[in-house]
């Protein structure tokens, strides 16, 4: 079964050299390390580098040998890139094989899925402004290319990574040179990396030779094979496709094979059950939602700016809907994070790919929503650790929010639509009116008057008294929050004043 996940390892690498000058460890060393029994050893890892070192050498040669040939490659912005990381590989393989299988192993498997991240989140890697072919490096390109040479080539030697996926963000986002560019510099100079470090492997422990010689042949040979049909295939086709399919397969790869890593830890452990249930019923509370709003919206014509806030709805009520349903803070807190994680760049290539995604969000502005839903769920995680978690009081989370989205709802339809006197209050928001301050101000008090006298062992004159100053605090604060940090802003400026009127 070991030749099995070898094959698959290698291809996967071969198609990472190829596409986008990825080293052959990023894939193949996760996999070998988690799904292959022989490689569970103290120097597992340290094997699975070495071959992934070993496979790189002639993929990252085929590889280079292809982008030259369609005149992408750049050696007079990449020589000192190219002796820095030569100087230092050795040097980080001796530093690998003292690390052990733990650190190796782990940091393989996080880098993974950071790499399938970032390259979903700007798959092209390309600058705006890219220099001339054939443009000299002036101070600033050698003080980056000392530094990142230097490092980069630690970590070639130590990861066993060949530096690929480094070397490409450098040469695209430092360097300045243009993506198709910077894969064939990388993969000319890894071919060298990959030489060195595998012949350094291979001297500190020469077993990675003697007794896997079959895995070094099939590694090797497939990698290469790989290689050079992804090579060919990433000089004709789009940038942005060759990035989102590369990251998308790293992304699911990684945190595939960091579940299985870690599996049995996991397994025993009473917070990640928790979790796991709390972030079930929550995403399907949040499926089932959001499905009734598109389903709503495609069926009836609802006014944008109520269509717009019926979107907030399944957004402010995530943290009061883990607090209600989970047996555990840290699960609820978890479960918002690992929520909002994902969405950030999901919703960013939705609205690069798609058309409908302005018609359907309703934004301001471009980019609005994905970061005001980042900051939602973060803010709100972090309210559900203090609130809940620190001072063990949940129903001021839940009063607070409920105060926040259902004053700052009536505050946009009324103000947007009957509002006309603008206040002018100093730090005042010029666009706010009376009407929509006066429209939170009740809508909120009403909101927390119910949630307090429900949940709360609050007497109803300390209900009372909470829900008035709360209200009229929301209410101010959102006046002067400008660019929508209201959604920060409004509910933990509430919710501590709630805290603290309740140990009255």
């Amino acid at each position: 079964m070991e030749y099995v996940w070898m094959i698959l390892g290698a291809i996967g690498a071969g198609v990472g050299t190829g596409l986008a000058g990825l080293s052959a460890a990023t894939v193949m060393v996760p996999i070998l390390i988690v799904l292959c029994p022989s490689f569970a050893g103290e120097t597992g890892a340290y094997h699975a580098t070495a071959i992934a070192l070993a496979s790189d050498i002639l993929g990252s040669a085929f590889t280079a040998g292809i982008y030259i040939k369609h005149k992408n490659i750049d050696l007079r912005r990449g020589w000192i890139m190219l002796v820095c990381i030569l100087s230092m590989c050795i040097a980080g393989s001796a530093a690998a094989f003292a690390a052990g299988n733990v650190v190796l192993g782990g940091f393989s498997l996080f880098l993974c899925v950071g790499i399938g991240i970032r390259f979903l989140v700007s798959p092209d890697t390309k600058r705006k402004d890219p220099v001339a072919r054939g443009a000299g490096l002036g101070w600033r390109g050698v003080l980056i290319s000392l530094f990142f040479g230097l490092t980069i080539g630690f970590g070639t030697g130590f990861v066993g990574t060949g530096g690929g996926m480094m070397m490409l963000v450098v040469f695209t986002a430092f360097l300045g040179m243009e993506r198709k560019q910077a894969v064939g510099t990388s993969t000319f100079i890894m071919t060298f990396t990959a030489l060195i470090a595998f012949i350094s492997h291979a001297m500190i422990d020469p077993t990675i030779v003697l007794a896997r010689w079959d895995l070094l042949l099939i590694g090797i040979v497939t990698a290469t094979a790989a290689s050079i049909v992804s090579a060919r295939f990433a000089n004709r086709v789009n940038n942005r496709a060759v990035g989102l399919v590369t990251g998308a397969v790293l992304t699911v790869l990684g945190v595939a094979m960091l579940l299985l890593n870690y599996r049995e830890q996991l397994a025993s452990s009473e917070l990640f059950r928790r979790t796991v249930r709390c972030f079930g019923q929550y995403l399907i509370y949040i499926v089932l939602f959001a499905a009734a709003l598109i389903a709503a919206h495609l069926l009836f014509r609802i006014p944008r700016d109520i269509f717009r806030k019926l979107l907030h709805f399944p957004a402010f009520t995530s943290s009061i809907f883990v607090t209600l349903v989970c047996e555990d803070w840290r699960a609820a807190a978890i479960s918002l994070v690992v929520f909002a994680l994902p969405v950030y760049p999901i919703l960013h290539l939705v609205e690069r790919h798609w058309t409908g995604y302005e018609r359907l969000f309703v934004q301001k502005y471009r980019g609005e929503v994905k970061m005001s839903l980042l900051i939602l769920f973060l803010s709100q995680a972090a309210m559900v650790a203090i609130f809940w978690g620190l001072c063990d009081e949940p129903f001021v989370l839940i009063a607070a929010t409920a105060m926040w989205g259902c004053g700052d709802t009536a505050a946009a339809l009324i103000g947007g639509r009957i509002g006309k006197h603008h206040v002018r209050l100093p730090l005042a928001d010029g666009k706010k009116t009376w009407e929509g301050s006066a429209a939170m101000c009740a809508v909120a008090f009403g909101a927390g008057l119910a949630v307090l006298l429900t949940l709360s062992p609050l007497p109803l004159w300390q209900s009372l008294l909470c829900a008035a100053a709360g209200a009229v605090l929301g209410a101010y604060v959102e006046l002067i929050s400008h660019g929508g940090f209201d959604t920060v802003t409004v509910p933990v400026s509430v919710g501590f004043l709630l805290l603290l009127l309740s140990w009255i």
